[in-house]
Formats: structure tokens, C-alpha cells, sequence
């Protein structure tokens, strides 16, 4: 596995944590990395992306909330929410990474956390933000 893909993993965990145990998210992180051992560029990646989608997770569930007909994101499987959540923070904030390189990522992901089911979901919301974005 990639660092990138590594680090977008750590993100995931990371939020998943966050949401459920709430609190600050720099004390999340610091117990996350307690138990996690990987290289500097992963922990910094992760870092950034957890960052991002815990400063903009208003705007974030917006765009989400926006663009999957039919759900509320509190009725969202929690992997899948915070798949989304990643993904959609990468979007917003780097340019770097092509878009659709992102939904791919978050597709693996999804396909390794997730149900079976939730690959086209998690893709009709990510490409429908993408499109709203006008990235990619």
C-alpha cells in the first residue's frame, strides 16, 4: 500500500474516532499515533487531512448532505460518512491530486472499510461534489 493511501486510512480512523468519542481533535490524534507506526510524509498527509476535514466538516456535510438524494448524513453508514468526509476535505484543499485520483482512493478505501454496496454511493456523492466543485 501506498504512504498516500496509508495516510488517507489514518485520516479515516482518525475521524471515525473523532466523531464518535468527540473531544479536541488534536487529543484524537495524539492518542491515534500512540498505537500507529508509520513514516513522517504519512503522518504529516494524514495530519493535513484530518485537519481539513475536521475545520470544514459544516461545509463538508453540506456538500454531502447536498449532493446524496435521500439521505441524511446522520442515517449514512459511519465508515461511509467519514469516507466522504475525507475525501471531500482532500478536494477542498489540495491541488496537487487530480480529482478523480481522489474518488479512486476513496473508492479503495470504501471497498477495504465498507460494505459492498456503498462502492456506488460513495462514488455518485464524491463525483457529484467534484462536478459541483469544478475540479477534475
Amino acid at each position: 500500500m501506498g504512504r498516500r493511501r496509508q495516510a488517507r486510512e489514518c485520516a479515516l480512523q482518525m475521524m471515525f474516532q473523532w466523531e464518535l468519542g468527540g473531544g479536541d481533535p488534536s487529543q484524537v490524534a495524539e492518542v491515534y499515533w500512540a498505537g500507529v507506526n508509520v513514516g513522517d510524509e504519512t503522518r504529516s498527509f494524514a495530519n493535513q487531512l484530518f485537519s481539513a476535514a475536521v475545520e470544514n466538516h459544516e461545509k463538508i456535510d453540506d456538500l454531502i448532505r447536498k449532493h446524496s438524494e435521500h439521505w441524511r448524513i446522520k442515517r449514512m453508514a459511519a465508515v461511509d460518512r467519514n469516507i466522504l468526509r475525507v475525501a471531500v476535505a482532500e478536494l477542498l484543499t489540495t491541488t496537487e491530486t487530480d480529482a478523480a485520483v481522489i474518488i479512486d482512493e476513496a473508492l479503495e478505501i470504501a471497498k477495504r472499510f465498507s460494505m459492498p454496496d456503498s462502492f456506488q454511493f460513495i462514488n455518485g456523492v464524491l463525483d457529484a461534489v467534484r462536478k459541483s466543485l469544478g475540479t477534475g
